[in-house]
């Protein structure tokens, strides 16, 4: 799952049911077509990192396949669907939260051909750029807040986070625009840009600044589980702690770009944010 104002802000439209729990099933709500994050297939980074978890503690995954839009936690988690959802923002409200596994940042994807890469957001060269940018619901996503203080709101080309229905990997549409020409940048969450934009013509840089007034644009990523839940999330930061550097590379793997502040998460755990490729 992708931060709050990509994913946490998400409605259910269909979902299959897990039934009662037992005591050694760990029931997972999760995007059935999320990739990188997760589908049906379990062939996402949170699909894995749940198994990881999961057979740390010495239960079993059980999924409830729940498309995430708008009441997402609350239709899903909150409703008692399940009893953890991974990859939320670690400060989110209505939930307890883990301890961050990950820290990631949006990226400004550009074209190599184009000349130095752009990582600013006041780079005077978006003045007559195409700027792709993910919508969600209604909504830009939050860079957009600072591009429209800019006077930049008519550069703004919006691409739909969900796209049509049963469209495989819609995220991935708005970096293929920059591949296509159909727009100059792009500035996507990070675990998408990393995923989908691993393409030797693009480069990848994180976005500057880091937020634009109240707004942060670099989230700390946790596990949910519902408020009141504490011996759940007790074991939950439990195995993320050991098996801290076996997350590490589970990211690496998923290109997942990282932003590193204060001491890294566990002794293995290098920078691996590149950012150009």
């Amino acid at each position: 799952m992708c931060l709050l104002c990509l994913r946490v802000c998400a409605a259910a439209i269909a979902f299959a049911a897990a039934g009662p729990a037992v005591a050694d099933d760990l029931r997972i709500c999760a995007d059935p077509n999320n990739l990188p994050f997760s589908n049906q297939e379990q062939k996402g980074f949170e699909n894995r990192l749940a198994e990881m978890l999961a057979h740390d503690l010495g239960m079993n995954v059980k999924y409830v396949w729940w498309a995430e839009r708008k009441n997402f936690i609350e239709n899903s988690l909150n409703a008692g669907m399940c009893d953890a959802v991974m990859g939320v923002p670690a400060d989110i409200g209505s939930v307890s939260a883990t301890q961050p596994y990950y820290r990631s940042t949006y990226v400004v994807i550009s074209r190599k051909s184009d000349g130095p890469a752009i990582s600013s957001l006041a780079d005077e060269r978006l003045t007559s750029l195409r700027i792709g940018i993910h919508v969600v619901d209604s909504d830009y996503a939050p860079p957009a807040q600072l591009l429209a203080s800019r006077g930049l709101s008519a550069n703004l080309v919006g691409f739909s986070l969900y796209g049509k229905q049963d469209e495989p990997n819609p995220p991935a549409r708005l970096v293929e625009a920059v591949s296509r020409k159909d727009v100059d940048v792009a500035i996507v969450w990070g675990p998408f840009a990393g995923y989908f934009g691993d393409d030797k013509a693009l480069a990848l840089a994180p976005v500057i600044p880091q937020r634009f007034r109240a707004t942060p644009f670099v989230y700390d990523i946790a596990v949910a589980v519902r408020t009141g839940d504490e011996a759940l999330r007790n074991k939950l930061n439990e195995s993320l702690t050991r098996q801290c550097a076996a997350i590490q590379t589970l990211l690496r793997q998923y290109r997942v770009p990282q932003v590193q502040e204060g001491q890294p998460p566990c002794a293995s755990a290098p920078q691996v944010y590149a950012s150009s490729r």
